[in-house]
């Protein structure tokens, strides 16, 4: 018997390993989180699967996120991404990576920690919801709103309140599935 997933799941083998083993699983570490928020950034305007097919990709290309190196990288670097096409070749979306990774230096740098600054808007332990339905659930919350500003404030970008609360579903701040998704209980348990 199939299992029963969250509604946004396709039949794409890579979209169901996504759902079944990462998306809505808390991640405390910091320079994981700052890999995370920016993937979802480059996904403004698309749909999720495009950017999961190329994460690998940016993996590659981005230094598996290392903000040390991609704080480094020169208009010389930007025009060598957007020539891969491996990834999305949207100059603004190349540029808030690097970005990013300048304002999460200068953040760790002062002595803050990225995950407890993060995790923060949730009081550290995921928020549990039981949408029965997709149109149950939202875009954005007063939570996502707030990491939004806080977020920008430090220097980040392509981290509106709608792509804060796509990060926070999948890095497990929120738990999300549905009440009938296999995964709605194995989350709230571990």
């Amino acid at each position: 018997m199939e299992k029963q997933r969250c509604g946004w799941v396709s039949t794409d083998p890579l979209y169901q390993q996504y759902h079944d083993e990462v998306w809505g699983r808390p991640v405390f570490d910091g320079q994981q989180l700052f890999a995370k928020l920016c993937l979802d950034g480059q996904q403004a305007g698309l749909s999720w699967i495009t950017i999961l097919r190329k994460q690998a990709n940016y993996e590659s290309l981005f230094a598996n996120f290392d903000p040390q190196i991609i704080a480094t990288y020169d208009e010389s670097k930007v025009e060598e991404l957007l020539q891969n096409p491996g990834i999305v070749r949207n100059r603004a979306k190349v540029n808030s990576i690097i970005q990013n990774a300048r304002a999460y230096l200068k953040f760790t740098e002062q002595g803050n920690d990225f995950s407890e600054f993060l995790w923060g808007f949730v009081n550290g332990k995921p928020l549990v919801n039981r949408h029965l339905s997709l149109s149950d659930v939202p875009a954005q919350t007063a939570e996502s709103e707030a990491m939004s500003k806080a977020l920008k404030k430090l220097g980040f970008n392509f981290c509106g309140p709608t792509i804060c609360y796509a990060f926070m579903q999948a890095v497990g701040m929120v738990n999300d599935h549905l009440v009938d998704c296999f995964c709605y209980a194995e989350v709230n348990q571990s």
